[in-house]
């Protein structure tokens, strides 16, 4: 621990590579499990519009990780790849993930909170690794 004895103050660039990661994780396997169970109740449309967001809240994760690993090679002076390719990537997954909002809401008729929630699950995997963080 530090001078302060606060563990945010501890937290190295590892660490947020392993929270990144294990956000992804939550993200996905909660994303799945709850997707298949609201296809079981409210229908495969409702299961779908979840299973889409989550989908994109996971890519969303991994394209973070993506550009800490960048942005954090650039600071230590070490290689990495090159910044077209990380910025074109950034794009394209956002331009996907507004494809991917488009039709699912233009062809699935089930319940737009459930995209929500896909949407959200990002939200949550993070606040909960950064719980753990603090409780650490």
């Amino acid at each position: 621990m530090t001078e302060s004895g606060l563990p945010i103050f501890d937290f190295t660039d590892a660490d947020l590579k392993a929270a990144l990661r294990r956000a992804f994780k939550t993200t996905a396997i909660i994303g799945i499990v709850l997707a298949v169970v609201l296809a079981f109740v409210y229908g495969w449309q409702t299961g779908a519009l979840l299973f889409a967001g989550t989908v994109i809240s996971a890519t969303g994760l991994w394209e973070w990780q993506r550009l800490v690993a960048f942005i954090n090679a650039r600071l230590d002076n070490q290689k990495a790849a090159g910044a077209g390719r990380v910025l074109s990537t950034f794009f394209l997954r956002l331009l996907l993930a507004g494809g991917i909002l488009y039709v699912s809401l233009k062809c699935f008729h089930g319940s737009v909170y459930a995209l929500v929630a896909g949407l959200a699950l990002g939200i949550f995997a993070l606040t909960v690794e950064a719980v753990r963080m603090i409780r650490s």
